[in-house]
């Protein structure tokens, strides 16, 4: 049986930094030291103008790509984590394959919140195992900022917009050891966007033509929940991998909040050396936060060959997952200089196949109205 293994990482974060004294120039009824001590957040990164979730996505993926020094074309299947997708249809994913030019891969959204990487790298690594693909390109994006409503300062200062991908590549030895998902759809009111679905029809065929745009939480209810259900997500991987705690030589949770993270850690009894964290910097980035947590951990020396590593997350659904993964891949190594010239070949490529596609589509319709024309 083939196992599944990441070769590829990479990410991407808007350029707008916004710190929380912005907040208060807003005329937020907050500072600084309110949501730094609540939170542990200090600034996050907001998407600019015209900066939608494939952006960010196809950004990440194109970094996951040049660290494997892998094509594109070589990729088999492409799983966006998402729940703000640039349309409800067509998904993000497709718009991403695209763009890449990754011509042979199936394409598909995922949607857990903000446990939506873990997700889908469980189920990437499910294809590889299964021999249904080599390659699978995961990636988690958000931009959640775009359903904040700038008023309410129990969600407006906890969020930011980036993405993070990783390559996975079928292998010989095992690179992803287990998986656990899990949801609780009773707890669906706690976190949710009510608005733009089937539920109140923008139509206004149900009575209503939003149902809320905005993001709401009950934030008390979350941080209870969250804190149980991340540990026991985390045991139950680390015991079915075969580990013991203290064999576990970094462990990366959702970045939500520091309190999380903190109270996550000491019911695993893990030593603070052990955890990464960089909420501080960039506030919870939802599908995003795992991926780029583990790419900041790479950068840092945090991960060497053969370190064990537990991922865990939450989300709305309410829904959780974790992973433990042993890392196979040297940190050193550099990609070669020509692969950001191919990488930039390829995509000009794909532009140019993308505009004929649509070119040819034109032209056919265009001919089947003339015949319909001509044979009436």
């Amino acid at each position: 049986m083939p196992y599944a293994q990441i070769e590829g990482w990479g990410m991407h974060l808007p350029s707008r930094i916004v710190p929380n004294e912005s907040f208060v120039k807003m005329g937020l009824d907050t500072s600084d030291e309110w949501i730094s001590s609540r939170t542990g957040i200090e600034e996050r990164r907001l998407a600019g103008h015209n900066e939608a979730t494939s952006d960010m996505a196809v950004k990440a993926a194109h970094r996951a790509l040049r660290v494997a020094e892998a094509h594109a074309s070589d990729v088999d299947l492409i799983i966006v984590a998402t729940c703000t997708p640039d349309h409800i249809m067509p998904s993000t994913a497709s718009l991403v394959q695209n763009r890449l030019g990754a011509r042979r891969a199936g394409a598909l959204d995922l949607n857990a919140a903000c446990a939506g990487f873990v997700y889908a790298l469980a189920m990437g690594a499910g294809q590889i195992e299964a021999g249904r693909a080599g390659r699978v390109l995961v990636i988690g994006a958000d931009e959640l900022s775009l359903h904040l409503d700038w008023r309410d300062r129990s969600t407006c200062v906890l969020f930011g917009d980036g993405a993070g991908a990783v390559l996975l590549r079928a292998a010989v030895e095992p690179g992803i050891l287990t998986s656990t998902m899990g949801s609780d759809g009773s707890g669906a009111d706690l976190l949710m966007i009510p608005g733009g679905g089937s539920r109140y029809a923008s139509n206004g065929r149900n009575g209503s033509n939003s149902g809320g745009r905005y993001l709401r939480m009950n934030g008390s209810q979350i941080f209870r929940w969250a804190t149980q259900m991340m540990s026991r997500a985390a045991e139950q991987v680390i015991r079915e991998s075969g580990l013991e705690p203290e064999r576990i030589d970094l462990f990366i949770p959702h970045q939500a909040n520091l309190r999380i993270i903190e109270s996550t850690a000491r019911r695993l009894g893990l030593s603070e050396d052990k955890v990464f964290s960089n909420v501080g910097h960039y506030g919870n980035t939802s599908a995003a936060s795992i991926p780029i947590a583990l790419c900041e951990a790479i950068a840092s020396g945090r991960v060497d060959e053969g370190d064990n590593i537990v991922l865990t997350s939450f989300g709305a659904g309410l829904s959780w997952a974790a992973l433990a993964l042993r890392w196979t891949v040297p940190i050193e190594g550099h990609p070669s200089r020509w692969t950001p010239i191919r990488q930039t070949f390829e995509s000009r490529m794909a532009a140019v196949r993308s505009a004929m596609r649509r070119q040819q589509r034109r032209v056919r319709a265009s001919l089947d109205e003339r015949f319909r024309a001509d044979g009436g």
